[in-house]
């Protein structure tokens, strides 16, 4: 017997440690290799750039500093919510609407939450309008605690709700009888067989509030965290990602402190011979206390995530409040939508497939056999590991190590990236709840006869309660809307499945039947449905093999012109067409050079020179297209795009400000904080304003202006080029600067925006198509389409960029820009280099 069940605990654990050797160890191992690589042999080079980098430190410290006072407020929240609903006398009602809201967070995609704060309580806000006044600063500290604390709530609720279930009540009885006042019975009783699950719980909040970009690059301000430091060195305006992977083992040194910690505290860990049903003890202002504090936190809840419910469904917030479906309708209309969709469901699906798997296994290894400590400890590592590696990280990771593979680009490399990136929640719940079962339950069942894999099977598992899986501003709350209303459907389910066991013990046999049938029913067709999507989803993935793939860092306007020349001349239904940001796209380029999975590519032009230099990874054109300005051999231009002066008419009357008409303007102290512009390490954006300073008034000249604009901006230095735009459209401050076709754009629509030609000119960074070179695998219908796409979609291209690019162009006089300029310089990667050192010598 002991025998039989090593043999099926070791294949487990074999399984499980390969999983994590080869997704986790070995890309952690190759970007621990990149921080040390440099072509002169000093291999401590990075580690010496990035520690001497101005702000580097104190960014690390503000992460300890939000991170870790998120976490324990999160914890302790979670851990009242929690009592509330297992400790009172509350009505059962009222602990389900606890138990919804404390995980409602989770079913949202955590994009929302920064746009959520901002349209709450940003100077336009629901809140604020409601109110009359903004009821704190949203920038900086108190948006990331906010922002934090509501992006891991529902983790350390699940956490200590799940580890609640399985403490034995009947213990309270016993201390009160034995002399114990409540203060120590509660002590004894609740606190300490909690110890471990708080302790996880701080770890897991302070590592997912630690490593996160989304909510800092929303309301961070000038309050950087390491998180916004990686991005810019990953994923900025001009990776480094040598730089960068110092960055990440900065951030994994934590985790070495949590394993010591939570190994420490294993020894707390509490098992029950049984759970024994026992009422709570009545105390009135107990349960008053208790449940005034939990609605708060759940009005808090609903009061950030309302916008998500009214912003969609309003014509133009705050602007005109008037009911539409429009919003809807255009996400609904967009013919991507269902594919992306489908996609997304069919990952979803087999990640919790492969993820309960893989997390219950790795549970019955920790709590439930009897191996070394040492064997146990490693799956524990991999556990804290896989919390503190932030997802940006594992990505490039994969980027890195797995480009040229037969991994590259595909489901089942995202759905094996999202089981590595989500284990440690899963895991720690399943094995709480397996470490508080009865011990000798294996023993007893061998002593009968059965196997352990038949015990795990019979006894263990069907006591384990459920493991629940969730997998432009309009647009970003209906799709946020379609996610939820989605996991929402997910959650339903995975409750109906959960019942299967339960069904004959708490039914009569009759209704116990029934529940089993009806569970048995739903799984089956989750199965069906999970096994039509993976066909589908490979069929449709290898139906694609020959169709042209474009990677495009093209607004929607330049998107929607270079389809439309595409299917007009015959090559509708033969390419696709993915988007990224362009530091995105750019980092994807520079990273995996001709492995990368595009035929055709739309970029920056100054992002291709960068990648044909360092990889040399684009065909040299075989058509003519004779442009106005020189450019190299292997790409032309498609789009020009222009920097101007953003304003919001609206608050420029309410705040009474004069307008601007040079960027120098912009440092006159009447702007204070009613700023937003762009910072150059992580959008080429603000280039345009660096090269129109730069240009105008020298370097020397052009450092003094632009540190009194980073003065009056304050926290309004935007990690993305649209960010200005945004906090203009939204009101939140009076005047910005950004691209000027996509003002235009806005104002067109009726916001109350528009823009100003600066008199220092309104400089251009261009758009280039290139084919990449695969050699005997390029596909023959790249070049024909980069063709077409110049020379049939310049017409439409130029009604949104009008600037001539080819020789017979003209620019429209109506649409022009008032001050049309051009660096002197070629714009290289070294002249942003430089241009990004002047801009940080400024903050």
């Amino acid at each position: 017997m002991k025998s039989t069940k090593n043999i099926e605990i070791k294949l487990i654990f074999i399984a499980v440690a390969v999983l994590f050797l080869w997704f986790l160890a070995a890309p952690i191992i190759m970007l621990l290799l990149k921080s040390f690589q440099d072509d002169t042999g000093r291999i401590w080079l990075h580690y010496m750039e990035v520690f001497t980098t101005k702000g580097f430190w104190q960014a690390v410290g503000n992460s300890f500093q939000a991170a870790g006072s998120s976490a324990v407020v999160t914890t302790i929240l979670a851990f009242v919510l929690a009592y509330t609903v297992n400790y009172t006398n509350l009505p059962r009602i009222l602990k389900k609407v606890i138990r919804g809201g404390a995980v409602l967070p989770m079913l949202l995609p955590t994009i929302t939450y920064g746009f959520a704060i901002i349209y709450s309580f940003g100077k336009q806000g629901l809140v604020t309008r409601l109110l009359g006044r903004q009821l704190f600063d949203i920038y900086g500290y108190g948006g990331l605690l906010l922002g934090y604390v509501v992006y891991t709530l529902p983790v350390s609720f699940l956490l200590i709700q799940n580890t609640m279930n399985y403490i034995d009540k009947k213990f309270m009885i016993v201390s009160r009888v034995m002399g114990d006042k409540g203060v120590k019975t509660f002590g004894i009783t609740v606190l300490r067989p909690l110890l471990g699950t708080l302790a996880a719980s701080l770890v897991q909040c302070f590592f997912l509030a630690f490593t996160d970009f989304g909510i800092p690059a929303s309301v961070g301000g000038q309050y950087e965290v390491v998180a916004s430091v990686l991005y810019d060195e990953m994923l900025g305006s001009l990776p480094n990602f040598n730089n960068g992977a110092v960055v990440a083992m900065v951030m994994l040194v934590p985790s070495v402190v949590s394993i010591l910690l939570l190994h420490y505290l294993e020894r707390y860990n509490v098992q029950y011979n049984k759970i024994s049903l026992v009422e709570n003890f009545k105390n009135r202002l107990r349960d008053g206390v208790f449940g005034v504090f939990s609605g708060a936190v759940m009005l808090m809840i609903v009061i950030l995530f309302a916008v998500v419910f009214i912003v969609p469904f309003v014509r133009e917030w705050p602007y005109e409040m008037a009911f539409t479906l429009d919003h809807v309708k255009d996400v609904f209309q967009d013919g991507e939508l269902s594919g992306v969709f489908r996609n997304s469901l069919f990952v979803a699906i087999m990640t919790a497939v492969v993820g309960s798997l893989v997390a219950y296994g790795a549970a019955l290894i920790t709590a439930r056999s009897k191996l070394t400590a040492k064997t146990k400890n490693v799956v524990e590592g991999i556990a804290l590991v896989t919390n503190t590696v932030p997802g940006m990280v594992i990505g490039i990771g994969f980027m890195l190590m797995f480009s040229g593979t037969s991994l590259q680009n595909t489901f089942l490399l995202i759905i094996v990236c999202n089981v590595v990136h989500y284990f440690s929640t899963p895991y720690l719940m399943m094995k709480n709840s397996l470490q508080k079962m009865n011990g000798s339950w294996e023993t007893t069942a061998m002593l009968m006869g059965d196997s352990w894999l038949k015990t795990i099977f019979r006894v263990v598992t069907p006591k384990i309660k459920e493991l629940q899986h969730f997998a432009k501003f309009n647009e970003i709350f209906v799709l946020s809307l379609c996610i939820l209303f989605t996991n929402l459907i997910a959650k339903g389910i995975f409750r109906v499945i959960a019942s299967y066991r339960k069904a004959g013990s708490q039914d009569s046999k009759t209704e116990g039947a029934k529940k089993k049938r009806i569970a048995a029913g739903v799984a089956a067709g989750m199965l069906i449905c999970a096994a039509g999507v993976f066909v589908f989803g490979l069929n449709g993935g290898s139906g694609s093999s020959e169709k042209v793939i474009i990677y495009s860092n093209a607004d929607d306007e330049a998107v929607d012109a270079i389809k439309g020349a595409l299917d007009d001349n015959g090559y509708k239904g033969k390419y696709i067409f993915q988007t990224f940001g362009t530091s995105e796209l750019g980092g994807k380029l520079l990273a995996e050079g001709k492995n990368v999975e595009a035929d055709l590519v739309t970029m920056s032009s100054f992002y291709l020179d960068s990648a044909q230099e360092q990889n040399q990874m684009f065909e040299k054109l075989t058509f003519e297209a004779q442009t106005l300005s020189e450019t190299p051999d292997f790409y032309r231009p498609i789009t020009s795009q222009e920097g101007a002066i953003i304003v919001n008419t609206e608050v420029m009357k309410e705040e009474n400000l004069p307008m601007p008409k040079s960027i120098r303007d912009l440092a006159d102290p009447v702007y204070a904080g009613q700023i937003s512009v762009t910072d150059i390490k992580s959008s080429s954006t603000a280039w345009l304003l660096i090269q129109a300073l730069v240009e105008e008034y020298g370097e020397d000249e052009a450092k003094d202006i632009l540190t009194d604009i980073y003065k009056n901006a304050g926290p309004h230095i935007e990690d993305s080029g649209s960010g200005p735009l945004k906090k203009v459209r939204s009101g939140e401050v009076a005047v910005g600067f950004g691209l000027r076709h996509q003002v235009a754009a806005d104002k067109e629509d009726g916001l109350p925006v528009d823009y100003v030609d600066p008199t220092e000119g309104n400089f251009s960074l261009t758009e280039s198509v290139a084919v990449v070179d695969k050699k005997e695998d390029t596909n023959p219908l790249a070049m024909e389409m980069a063709e077409c796409i110049v020379k049939n979609g310049r017409e439409q291209l130029q009604k949104t960029y009008p600037n001539a690019l080819y020789v017979g162009e003209t620019t429209d006089k109506s649409n022009e820009s008032a001050y049309p300029r051009v660096f002197s310089e070629p714009l290289t990667a070294e002249l942003l280099e430089r241009h990004q050192k002047l801009s940080e010598s400024c903050k």
